[in-house]
């Protein structure tokens, strides 16, 4: 099964976005990546890393941030995996709340990391 990091710059937003998506979809592996190793408010690079190793399956990992440097962090994240593990992790770009909660749903429907991503179109913003 797909699993899901959710990067935000709140650990806050990120805990409730794991919360809410874990009620319509118990079984998915979610990982919270939110706020700076010392409780600030921004992104971490290595909460962001270990996120994906506790979720990460060889069905992959989808990747779930709130604003651009969040993005910067995931990609720069993802040079620290090998390159079997890498190809397996995909950043998309949706709308935190809605994508989380529907590629969720997705994943409890064990679908393939390219056909939830595909679903998520229906709520990308493009922020990057």
């Amino acid at each position: 099964m797909v699993g899901l990091v959710i990067v935000s710059h709140s650990q806050k937003i990120a805990e409730g976005a794991k919360e809410l998506a874990s009620q319509m979809a118990a079984d998915v592996p979610i990982a919270a990546a939110g706020g700076t190793r010392d409780g600030r408010i921004g992104t971490d690079i290595d909460k962001i890393l270990a996120c994906i190793n506790e979720v990460y399956s060889e069905d992959g990992v989808l990747v779930i941030y709130d604003l651009g440097s969040a993005y910067m962090n995931a990609e720069m994240a993802l040079e620290f995996l090998d390159d079997n593990k890498k190809e397996k992790v995909h950043i998309t770009d949706s709308a935190i709340i809605e994508g989380t909660v529907l590629a969720a749903i997705q994943c409890s429907m064990k679908k393939s990391i390219l056909e939830i991503k595909e679903e998520l179109e229906e709520v990308k913003i493009q922020k990057t």
